[in-house]
């Protein structure tokens, strides 16, 4: 595999392959940067959790689901909170805020809206080339919940 051309982040390698529009980010509605964000951040989780063994598909999926919920999603928003910069903070609290028409059936509103705003964070991250901005606030939240359930 020819790793000559050091492209990080994958928005930037899916625009330019597939030909797509340079975008605005202020054109995006929450709910819409939920959406992306809720995609990017699974591919992230399964991807860890990929490569940490080759299982049944069934235990990977219930080690995913763990870390994708609502609940998951809450815990580590609330964790990062004071972390998150001045627009990062903005963009959680319009996704928090965002009047969905449906909610996670085992999550409850409160969980479910701070879930929607992490999500918009991550789709916010990932449609402005900030991978490892991504990266950087995953990792650390699912460490910070993983040292308060120790």
């Amino acid at each position: 595999m020819d790793k000559s051309v050091n492209n990080n982040d994958i928005f930037k390698s899916i625009k330019e392959s597939m030909g797509l529009k340079e975008i605005n980010i202020v054109d995006y509605s929450p709910l819409t940067l939920a959406y992306i964000g809720d995609g990017i951040y699974e591919i992230v989780i399964r991807t860890m959790i990929v490569d940490e063994a080759n299982r049944q598909v069934n235990k990977i999926h219930k080690a995913a689901a763990d870390l994708v919920k609502a609940k998951t999603q809450s815990d580590m928003i609330l964790s990062l909170y004071e972390d998150l910069t001045e627009d990062e903070a903005r963009v959680y609290k319009r996704g928090r805020n965002a009047k969905a028409i449906t909610r996670a059936k085992n999550a409850s509103m409160g969980d479910y809206r701070r879930a929607t705003g992490f999500e918009a964070v991550m789709g916010y991250l990932y449609l402005t080339e900030q991978s490892e901005r991504m990266m950087e606030l995953i990792k650390k939240g699912l460490n910070n919940i993983k040292e308060d359930k120790e």
